[in-house]
């Protein structure tokens, strides 16, 4: 990520075409403050404000005075995140300035959509497109909702990438340039030097050529402290459990919890957060060699607790576990762990949802509350403690992939959750990381899941 690539607000002096924002209920009292040749070009035109309908207004000088956009109601406000965002798609060049009747949040989010309706992964085909550009509204903190965008765009980059392009070596590349951007500290363990205090992470990755590697980043000096711990695992061919054909052709994406911790460490340190923050990524590739793990292992996790391998495809929980062992050793104020971790998780929520488990009662009011606020929908999971006894086999601590097809995300967070002590406030989200269907300001692709609404609480759930 370089400075110069990030999403940027027009210049506040720029002249600027002022687009209207309007609901269906709320167009009959804009048109009656109207002259009579604006509520006939409306009405020649059969606008209405339905959600997403647009309706240019000329100017004496056949230029463009104006720009009417419709919301629609309610409901069409629910169905769709970022209406306003289908307005900069449809906008060549040019400058524009919001105006309507918008509360505090809906221009924030409109504000957030315009910068991200820009996005386009172009590092392979295509270019980029000229987009329209939005003088940050009044009362909006433009850096900060600057600061987002980019997170977000960061996000999308690492997943879309392919994983030929993003091995565990990339993705270090990527950590370290972030790093270089903020100063932040960061140090690399990898390879056979994970043996010792990183096993489960070596036992995962040891058959790609690419080495794998726990990756270390640490930023802030003072305030509270936040740690988040992202999975990162490049592709997951299933290892000896091989997937079929059709399940790997997303497994790029199976880093999308490193990718989105690192797009919320930007946020962070981009806004200059008063607090302490760490990430930590176990960077692997889940290949199939003669020294790939096997069904039937029993493993030794970092904080001594053994695991029996049933299923070489449950892999992501086995590298967490070692990195959230590591995380509560300088234990912080929050732990976050942030994966596409099951599969389940997506047939209980579908892909728009991001699933959260924790036993704070606050801090899921204030994720819920600010997931709301932001447009960054969450669903809180249990971790319901009877299951416990599905993931204990016997002749290990834990098992990884528990049989039976039940409470698959329930399950695999438990199983996290034995990696972090009861004193420690967590949340650990299972995340899709990937937009199935183009949506305004959310292309089809890479996509960040959660990293706002954790964002937007930060300040509560850490002064509390």
């Amino acid at each position: 990520m370089h400075s110069d690539d990030l999403p940027r607000f027009a210049d506040p002096d720029t002249r600027a075409i002022p687009l209207r924002i309007l609901t269906a209920a709320g167009l009959d009292a804009w048109l009656a403050g109207q002259e009579d040749a604006v509520r006939d070009w409306v009405a020649a035109n059969g606008f209405e404000a339905r959600a997403g309908e647009m309706l240019r207004m000329p100017a004496p000088d056949m230029g463009v005075a104006r720009v009417l956009f419709g919301i629609g109601g309610p409901k069409d406000r629910a169905r769709k995140r970022f209406l306003v965002a289908e307005a900069a798609a449809k906008f060549g060049a040019g400058t524009y300035a919001l105006d309507g009747e918008m509360t505090a949040n809906q221009v924030e989010e409109a504000a957030l959509g315009w910068l991200l309706a820009a996005y386009r992964f172009t590092r392979y085909a295509g270019k980029p497109r000229e987009a329209a550009r939005l003088k940050a509204p009044k009362g909006v903190d433009a850096t900060r909702i600057e600061a987002i965008a980019a997170g977000e765009i960061l996000t999308r980059d690492l997943i879309n990438t392919p994983a030929n392009d993003m091995g565990p070596d990339d993705l270090e590349v990527s950590a370290r340039a972030l790093a270089d951007l903020h100063d932040a500290r960061i140090t690399v363990t990898k390879g056979d030097d994970l043996r010792a205090g990183f096993p489960l992470v070596h036992t995962v990755g040891r058959a790609s050529s690419r080495a794998p590697r726990l990756i270390d980043m640490s930023w802030g000096d003072e305030g509270p402290a936040l740690t988040l711990v992202g999975k990162g695992v490049c592709f997951d061919t299933g290892g000896l459990n091989l997937k079929p054909g059709s399940s790997m052709a997303l497994m790029k994406k199976d880093m999308g919890g490193a990718a989105t911790v690192l797009g919320l460490a930007h946020m962070i340190m981009a806004t200059g957060m008063k607090l302490r923050l760490r990430v930590l990524i176990p960077a692997v590739e889940n290949a199939v060699s003669g020294d790939a793990f096997r069904p039937g292992d029993i493993l030794t996790a970092r904080n001594g607790l053994t695991v029996e391998i049933n299923n070489t495809d449950a892999e992501g929980r086995l590298v967490l576990a070692d990195a959230l062992a590591l995380a509560a050793e300088t234990p912080p104020d929050l732990l976050v762990s942030m994966a596409t971790l099951t599969g389940a998780a997506r047939v209980a929520v579908g892909p728009d949802l991001a699933p959260y488990y924790t036993d704070d009662d606050a801090l899921a009011m204030a994720l819920n509350h600010a997931g709301h606020r932001v447009r960054d929908p969450l669903w809180r999971m249990p971790f319901h403690r009877p299951y416990e006894t599905m993931i204990e086999p016997g002749i290990a601590d834990l098992d990884n992939a528990p049989s039976g097809g039940f409470a698959g995300s329930i399950t695999a967070a438990l199983f996290l959750d034995r990696f972090v002590p009861d004193t420690i406030r967590y949340v650990h989200f299972d995340i899709y990381g990937w937009n199935p269907t183009p949506a305004p300001a959310r292309p089809k692709g890479g996509v960040g899941m959660g990293a706002r609404a954790i964002f937007d609480s930060l300040t509560d759930v850490l002064a509390s």
